[in-house]
């Protein structure tokens, strides 16, 4: 592998990871349309450690919270053992919320085999740009709701769980996908933007469990270690930036520049696919 090949996938993904235009759509359409090579399955490790890189970046921009998440989670368990579950405080029914609204990725275990079909079909990932494209602009519409940790109702992360469960499908973005289902659900558009990238966390942690196995069977060539390092520290560093963009257009803007972008993306994938 090349150092340059390296940081471009690197760049890619830490880009569209978190900007709400398709991580997977994006890899695919270049896989398919321009001979690019298959990262997941000819550089496996790399994959694996690009979204590393990319849960390292969600860790670093919100330490402070996680480190709360993490405290709320033990003191929970505290108030859980001694029936005292009614006095919980906005980070505990943050951390309940995070597991209601990752219960539904068990089902992506079932379905991961069906929705990899869709992979080899540019025209039908550019599709779902486009379908994409039109939800972000939808949810610019959404009248500004109140809720955030303290007043959310835990069906608000099922149904916020459902639309990440839905962002398998290549094309439809994971973020764009739950800040949409948060938005629906009333929440503030900071808060939604905010559960949207914490939630990533165990998302992106599932996955990489599911990976270890055929991890320790794959072998990293020598040569290639340089340029993973450099391609995770691209990962790592256009990720963060990603996440300060959407953070800062979510309070200062709105979503129609992406979603006119997926529309744009998509109808070229599926006039050239």
């Amino acid at each position: 592998m090349s150092v340059l090949f390296a940081i471009l996938v690197g760049i890619i993904q830490g880009l569209t990871e978190f900007l709400p235009i398709s991580s997977s759509g994006h890899l695919c359409i270049m896989q398919n349309m321009f001979g690019m090579e298959d990262v997941e399955t000819n550089y496996f490790v790399f994959d694996i450690l690009l979204h590393l890189a990319t849960l390292i970046a969600v860790c670093i921009v919100f330490w402070r919270d996680i480190l709360n998440l993490i405290r709320a989670f033990f003191s929970l368990l505290r108030k859980a053992t001694s029936h005292r579950l009614h006095e919980l405080d906005p980070d505990e029914r943050m951390v309940i919320m995070l597991i209601v609204a990752t219960l539904p990725l068990v089902a992506a275990v079932f379905l991961k085999d069906y929705v990899e079909i869709i992979y080899g079909y540019t025209k039908a990932i550019g599709a779902i740009l486009i379908f994409n494209g039109l939800v972000l602009f939808i949810s610019d519409f959404l009248a500004r709701g109140d809720k955030g940790a303290e007043n959310a109702k835990y069906s608000d992360a099922l149904v916020v769980g459902l639309c990440q469960l839905c962002a398998l499908l290549p094309g439809l973005s994971r973020s764009g996908s739950t800040i949409t289902g948060g938005l629906l659900c009333g929440f503030r558009r900071d808060y939604a933007v905010k559960f949207s990238f914490i939630l990533s966390i165990p998302a992106i942690i599932g996955a990489n469990i599911l990976a270890v196995p055929e991890l320790f069977e794959t072998p990293v060539p020598k040569s290639d270690i340089f340029a993973y390092i450099c391609g995770m520290a691209a990962a790592l560093l256009t990720g963060i930036a990603a996440m300060k963009l959407l953070m800062y257009i979510s309070k200062k803007s709105n979503f129609r520049v992406f979603s006119i972008y997926c529309v744009i993306v998509g109808a070229l994938a599926m006039i050239f696919g």
